[in-house]
């Protein structure tokens, strides 16, 4: 296991008991302070598909916090059926737009102020909504690919967000998870840093925890962060009692 708990009591650490609202995402897009966001399909993702698949066709996949990912076409283009949530209207419009998909806009009755944006081909939902939410209007997954959502959430929120993947995750269900590893005592995030002592903590109990592989994901907007080192770490999680 790699990490430590976070510190919380040193003099050198960095504090990761910050709260983000909603509204500070939802500014962050509006200001196009995304550069979280991927131009192109995860490298780690398309590495390890088959994985995800498990040869299996036409999936339910979920992307949590997916704002406007470009994975979600190209999965939606092997024939699988895509549902996302964010809470940011923008990222959501932004991705049918930039991939040129038509697309219809609903209220969602089941939860006050909700929308869901549906591509006319029916493959691909998106939800404008807190991810809390998703239980009212969900079925259960087959697969959840998960890069950027978990580390985004706050640290205070994790365990409730833990829950919901969970409840959301059918019994066959393969979900790759993508946390992120650096020098917490230099970066308070997002993206938080999470440990593997946390990581086994939120979802050990309901899933086996495989690690598969860490990628060297250090860039220029890292290194403004004060880091030297930054690593992508991915996950395959799936429910207890899988064959």
């Amino acid at each position: 296991m790699e990490g430590s708990t976070i510190e919380t009591n040193a003099t050198t650490a960095v504090k990761q008991d910050k709260v983000l609202a909603k509204e500070e995402w939802i500014m962050k897009w509006e200001q196009k302070n995304i550069a979280f966001h991927q131009e192109h399909i995860h490298r780690l993702l398309e590495k390890n598909m088959d994985l995800l698949l498990n040869n299996r066709t036409n999936l339910r996949i979920f992307f949590p916090l997916c704002g406007k990912a470009v994975d979600m076409k190209w999965l939606a283009d092997m024939g699988h059926s895509i549902t996302g949530v964010d809470v940011s209207e923008i990222g959501l419009k932004d991705f049918f737009i930039e991939q040129n998909i038509p697309y219809v806009e609903e209220q969602v009755l089941e939860i006050p102020g909700a929308k869901v944006f549906k591509s006319l081909s029916g493959n691909i939902l998106l939800y404008c909504c807190s991810i809390y939410d998703m239980c009212r209007v969900a079925d259960k997954f087959d697969c959840i690919w998960d890069r950027g959502a978990l580390v985004a959430v706050n640290p205070c929120d994790r365990e409730r967000y833990a829950n919901i993947l969970t409840s959301l995750m059918e019994k066959e269900c393969r979900y790759l998870l993508v946390i992120v590893s650096y020098d917490h005592t230099k970066f308070g995030g997002p993206p938080f840093y999470i440990p593997d002592s946390e990581l086994d903590k939120l979802f050990g109990s309901f899933c086996c925890i495989k690690y598969l592989e860490k990628a060297d994901a250090l860039k220029e907007r890292q290194q403004k962060w004060g880091l030297d080192y930054f690593y992508e770490n991915m996950y395959l999680l799936t429910p207890k009692g899988q064959s």
